[in-house]
């Protein structure tokens, strides 16, 4: 199971962060000593670090300046700040990676996989998930159920893992885009509307259709068979 260590002084990212982990099945920790955040994560021997830039004691390019001297786990900065000057900063420094705030956390898994898989850290990597009896490869983007096999679009795969993730749990149209196109600000809901329209008839294909219901002017939830 990976390890990530999470040097980020905002509570509500750092729990959103550690639930979006547990279900990808990566043990994470975060700071309790904001003077020993080194100690700290030489204690827990991480695959990685996400590291936030303005931070309660020193900042995160001295922490992360420090923490250079004694390992070589990868770092990934997460940052309100604009990209430049501080992602050239962050790289100097010894950062692998750079995301800027507000973040998508589908982004940020994929760039933690990346680099994990860069640096050979992450032994078995996650390939599918599953709810009930179906199971989706989020690598070939294949619904999988009894002897059938339905081949998704990489967006409609995209939004399937999004409700595999928050079964029974309202996901709005807001949140899917956010997820899906990192933002959806320039995204018209018509586009959302026509892959969730061909979504919907490949679950046809594995009884899977009617589980996906609408609530109007909400969103959408992936509901039991005892719901639907």
């Amino acid at each position: 199971m990976p390890k990530i260590f999470i040097v980020e002084d905002d509570r509500t990212i750092t729990n959103a962060m550690i639930k979006e982990f547990n279900k990808w099945q990566y043990l994470s920790q975060t700071v309790q000593d904001w003077n020993s955040v080194v100690a700290e994560i030489r204690t827990f021997q991480p695959d990685i670090v996400i590291m936030d830039i303005t931070l309660p004691t020193f900042d995160g390019f001295y922490w992360t300046s420090q923490l250079r001297q004694v390992s070589d786990v990868p770092v990934i900065f997460v940052s309100a700040a604009d990209m430049d000057p501080n992602a050239v900063r962050a790289i100097a420094t010894g950062a692998d990676d750079y995301v800027v705030k507000p973040f998508s956390l589908n982004v940020l898994i994929s760039k933690i996989q990346a680099v994990l898989r860069r640096t050979k850290r992450e032994a078995i990597p996650m390939e599918s998930l599953t709810y009930e009896d179906y199971r989706l490869n989020i690598l070939t983007n294949e619904l999988k159920y009894q002897d059938h096999t339905v081949k998704l679009t990489p967006t409609e795969g995209t939004i399937l893992k999004i409700f595999f993730l928050n079964a029974g749990k309202l996901v709005t149209k807001q949140q899917l885009m956010q997820n899906i196109w990192q933002g959806g600000s320039f995204i018209e809901d018509s586009v959302l509307n026509v892959n969730m329209s061909r979504l919907r008839e490949k679950l046809d294909q594995v009884n899977l259709r009617g589980r996906l219901v609408t609530e109007r002017g909400r969103g959408y939830r992936l509901v039991t068979a005892d719901e639907s």
